[in-house]
């Protein structure tokens, strides 16, 4: 049986890999953000570790977090690299 937590995570990267899978254009890319739940997470878990109130799970969940916004960011750096012929 799957946790909460293993399903929030698994969310974060699943709602990211659906949006990539359905080939999204450049404009698409550049103005993605996380749906408005992932978000709130996001916005608790930071302000909880914050107040050092993070569990270790809750800890491992924001990493994750921390690492899908990693991918997009450097995703939309490419994208705008390339746009101005740098890439």
């Amino acid at each position: 049986m799957v946790n909460m937590l293993e399903t929030k995570v698994r969310d974060v990267f699943a709602v990211i890999i659906k949006f990539l899978v359905s080939l999204p254009s450049d404009d698409e890319v550049l103005a993605y953000h996380l749906p408005d739940d992932l978000q709130e997470r996001l916005s608790d878990l930071l302000q909880r570790n914050r107040e050092h109130q993070l569990t270790m799970e809750e800890r491992e969940e924001l990493d994750d977090f921390v690492h899908a916004d990693t991918m997009i960011s450097l995703l939309k750096t490419k994208i705008r690299l390339r746009q101005r012929g740098l890439g």
